[in-house]
C-alpha cells in the first residue's frame, strides 16, 4: 500500500527532480516505511518514477520500488495489494520463473512479464500501477476493477504526469490548475462527483475503474490510449435455484475474506452494526476461531444516531475486542480543515468524519490493516433497493401485477415514502423531455437562486441533471443489475472508495474491502433480480440467506440500519457563527451569489428551511476552494 508518482517528458530539467521529491513528500502518509525513485533516459525523453511504501506484505527491503524485472525490460511502481499472490506465485514458479522476495509486488511484475495485460483478469486485489516496457518504449497504467486505489494523470504539451493524489501531481505540472466549472456545478447542484474522468481541476483526470491506459513514449510527445479491461456481465443465468445461489455466495464470500486476511502486520475490522460489516467480522471469526479480533465502531456523543447496541451484540457473538470511537461536535469543527486537505476534493456529507476518526483510533491501537464492508450495498441492491430500476425491469417484462405488488410493499420498509415509488413509475412512463419536471418534484433544481447561471453558460457549462436512468439495449428486463453495474464502476461507489482511501491512508493504514472482487460481482449480477431484491422490496435477499448461521439472526432481520452516520444538522447548528465564517470566501467564486448562499445555509441552521445536504455542499465547497486557492497560489 503506497503512493506512486511519475512523469515523461523531453525537457525534464534538473529542477524537475526537486518537484518529484516534493510530490513524494506530500504522499509520505501513503508510504512512511520506505521510498525509492528512478530516472530512465531515452532518445525521445526521460521517464522519472517515484514510490513511497507502506509495508504490509514482506516487510524487508526486497519489496522496495521502483522494481525491475530480472532481465531489466520492465520497471514497476505499484500501489495496492494482490491478495491471491501466493497462488499466482506457485503457478508462475511452475512455468520456470524464480522469485527473489516474498512480496506481492514481485508477483505482479512477473505476472505482467508472462501474461502482459491479460494478467489483470487473474488478479484478486486492489491496485493502481504503472509499468514501463523498455522494448516497446511504452508505459502502461492500470486501475483495479472498482477504483479502490486512485490514479490521477495529466497530458500537457506532450508530457505525461501521474500520481496517487492530486496535490502531488500538481507539483509536477508547469502551470496552475484552474477550477473545472462543470464539475463544480454538478457537485453543488446534484451532489455528483468522482463519477467522471475529469476532476475539479482542469486538465487533471482520473483513470476510471477497470481501465488500462497505455502511453506511447516512442516520440518526443507522449500519446495515450485508454481501454477497459473489465466490464461486469449481466446476462441472467437460469440454471441455479435461490438456495443454491445462497450456498455458493457463502462459499465465495468466505473465500474472499480468507484472501483478504493475508498480512504481515496487525489487522482489525470496522464494525457499524449493520449486516455488511457484521458479516465480515463474523466471517473472520468463522475462518479464524482463535485469533484476537479487534473491531472499531463510531459513536456520536449525545446523539441517537449510533449503532452501539448492535455492535455490542456482534462483538459478544464473536468474542471480539471492541473499540468505540466517541466524537462530539466540537471535535468535528477542529478537524474540518484537516479532512478537506486529506480528501483533496469536495465530498458529500459529514459522515466521512466518522470514518476518519475510526482510522485515527485504530492506528493509535497499533492496527495497520482493517477490513471494511464498502461495496455490499452496490452489488446487492441495498440502500432503498434501487426501486426505479426494478420497476423498469418489470415494465419491460410486462409483469404488471408484480409492479402493483412491489409498489404496495416497498414503502413498508423504513425511509421509503409511498409517493416516491409512484413518482419513480411516473418518471419511467413520462417522455424524457419531462425528466427535469419530475426532478424538481424530487427536490432537484438545475437553476437554484444562489447560482449565476449566465456566468456558467458563458464558460460552456451545461446545466443538466446527471442521468438517473440507464438505457442500454443489452439490459432489457435487467435494469436493476444494469444499475448496479453502473454504480459499481462509474457512479456512487467510486466516490465512497475515494473517501475510504484518503481517510485510511491519511493515517498510514490500509483498508481492504472483501466484498469487492470481480468473482463476487460477476456471480451476483448473473442472478435473477428477485434473488437480490425480493418482490416485496427486501434488499440483499440472497446474501441474508447466505449469512444464516454465521451472523446473528436479529442482525440479519433488522430494518433500522444507520451506519457511520454523524448528527450533521446538530453539529452545524451548534456552531452557526463558525459555519457562516467558512463561506465568506464564496465572494471570490464568480458563479455563486454569496448573499443568497449565506441565506441558504443560514435558513437551514436556524430552522426556517428544511434540512438538506445542500447546506453542507456549499460549506464544504467553500472550505475546499479556500484551501485550494492557497495551495496553488
Amino acid at each position: 500500500m503506497c503512493g506512486i508518482i511519475g512523469a515523461f517528458g523531453n525537457d525534464l530539467t534538473d529542477q524537475f527532480s526537486k518537484k518529484l521529491e516534493k510530490g513524494m513528500h506530500l504522499m509520505r502518509h501513503r508510504g512512511p516505511d520506505d521510498q525509492g525513485r528512478t530516472s530512465i533516459s531515452m532518445p525521445e525523453g526521460t521517464l522519472a518514477m517515484g514510490h513511497t511504501r507502506l509495508s504490509i506484505i514482506d516487510l524487508s527491503v526486497s519489496g522496495r520500488q521502483p522494481m525491475s524485472s530480472s532481465d531489466g525490460r520492465y520497471t514497476l511502481v505499484f500501489n495496492g495489494e494482490i491478495y491471491n499472490y501466493r497462488e499466482l506465485r506457485r503457478e508462475l514458479k511452475g512455468k520456470g520463473f524464480r522469485f527473489h522476495s516474498n512480496s506481492d509486488s514481485e508477483v505482479l511484475l512477473v505476472a505482467w512479464t508472462y501474461w502482459k495485460d491479460e494478467c489483470l483478469n487473474r488478479l484478486t486485489g486492489m491496485f493502481a500501477f504503472a509499468i514501463f516496457d523498455r522494448v516497446e518504449q511504452s508505459l502502461t497504467c492500470a486501475r483495479d476493477a472498482f477504483g479502490i486505489k486512485p490514479f490521477f494523470y495529466s497530458l500537457s504539451d506532450g508530457n505525461f504526469f501521474f500520481a496517487s493524489e492530486i496535490p502531488a501531481l500538481q507539483q509536477l505540472l508547469r502551470r496552475r490548475s484552474r477550477l473545472n466549472l462543470q464539475r463544480a456545478y454538478d457537485y453543488l447542484v446534484y451532489d455528483s462527483f468522482d463519477d467522471q474522468e475529469s476532476t475539479f481541476q482542469e486538465g487533471v483526470n482520473q483513470l476510471m475503474p477497470g481501465q488500462c491506459l497505455k502511453v506511447g513514449l516512442g516520440n518526443q510527445k507522449a500519446s495515450i490510449k485508454i481501454e477497459p479491461w473489465w466490464i461486469p456481465a449481466i446476462r441472467e443465468r437460469t440454471d441455479i435455484s435461490f438456495n443454491d445461489a445462497a450456498e455458493q455466495l457463502r462459499e465465495r464470500f468466505l473465500d474472499s475474506i480468507r484472501l483478504h486476511l493475508r498480512s504481515d502486520v496487525p489487522f482489525g475490522a470496522n464494525l457499524s452494526g449493520g449486516l455488511d460489516s457484521s458479516a465480515i467480522v463474523c466471517g473472520i471469526r468463522k475462518l479464524e476461531p482463535d485469533i484476537p479480533l479487534h473491531t472499531f465502531t463510531f459513536v456520536a456523543r449525545n446523539s441517537p444516531l449510533n449503532e452501539e447496541t448492535w455492535a455490542d451484540k456482534v462483538n459478544c457473538h464473536v468474542d471480539a475486542i471492541g473499540h468505540k470511537v466517541m466524537v462530539a461536535g466540537d471535535e468535528f469543527y477542529d478537524d474540518l480543515e484537516k479532512i478537506v486537505r486529506v480528501q483533496g476534493e469536495p465530498f458529500g456529507s459529514t459522515s466521512i468524519y466518522a470514518q476518519y476518526r475510526v482510522y485515527q483510533f485504530a492506528k493509535e491501537q497499533g492496527i495497520t490493516v482493517t477490513l471494511d464492508g464498502q461495496g455490499a450495498d452496490e452489488m446487492l441492491a441495498g440502500y432503498h433497493g434501487y426501486p426505479q430500476a426494478r420497476l423498469h425491469s418489470l415494465l419491460e417484462k410486462k409483469e404488471y401485477l408484480s409492479i402493483l405488488r412491489f409498489l404496495r410493499n416497498w414503502p413498508k420498509w423504513p425511509g421509503r415514502p409511498a409517493f416516491k415509488g409512484y413518482l419513480y413509475l411516473a418518471e419511467l412512463l413520462l417522455p424524457r423531455s419531462s425528466w427535469f419536471d419530475s426532478s424538481r418534484l424530487r427536490g432537484k433544481n438545475p437553476n437554484p437562486s444562489w447560482l449565476h447561471t449566465n456566468v456558467l453558460k458563458e464558460q460552456g457549462v451545461t446545466l443538466r441533471e446527471p442521468r438517473t436512468l440507464i438505457d442500454r439495449g443489452d439490459a432489457v428486463g435487467r435494469r436493476l443489475v444494469e444499475s448496479l453495474r453502473h454504480v459499481l464502476t462509474n457512479n456512487k461507489l467510486i466516490h465512497l472508495l475515494r473517501i475510504l482511501d484518503r481517510n485510511s491512508m491519511s493515517w498510514s493504514m490500509e483498508s481492504r474491502v472483501p466484498f469487492l472482487t470481480t468473482d463476487l460481482v460477476d456471480f451476483l449480477l448473473s442472478l435473477p433480480e428477485e434473488f437480490l431484491l425480493s418482490k416485496d422490496g427486501q434488499t440483499k435477499r440472497v446474501f441474508k440467506e447466505a449469512m444464516r448461521g454465521i451472523v446473528p439472526d436479529d442482525v440479519i432481520a433488522r430494518k433500522d440500519k444507520v451506519g457511520f452516520v454523524t448528527p450533521e444538522k446538530d453539529w452545524l447548528v451548534h456552531s452557526q457563527k463558525k459555519v457562516l465564517d467558512w463561506i465568506e470566501c464564496l465572494d471570490q467564486v464568480g458563479f455563486l451569489k454569496k448573499d443568497k448562499c449565506t441565506r441558504e445555509v443560514r435558513g437551514v441552521l436556524d430552522g426556517t428551511k428544511p434540512f438538506s445536504w445542500q447546506a453542507w455542499r456549499l460549506v464544504n465547497f467553500a472550505q475546499w476552494f479556500s484551501f485550494q486557492s492557497h495551495f496553488t497560489s
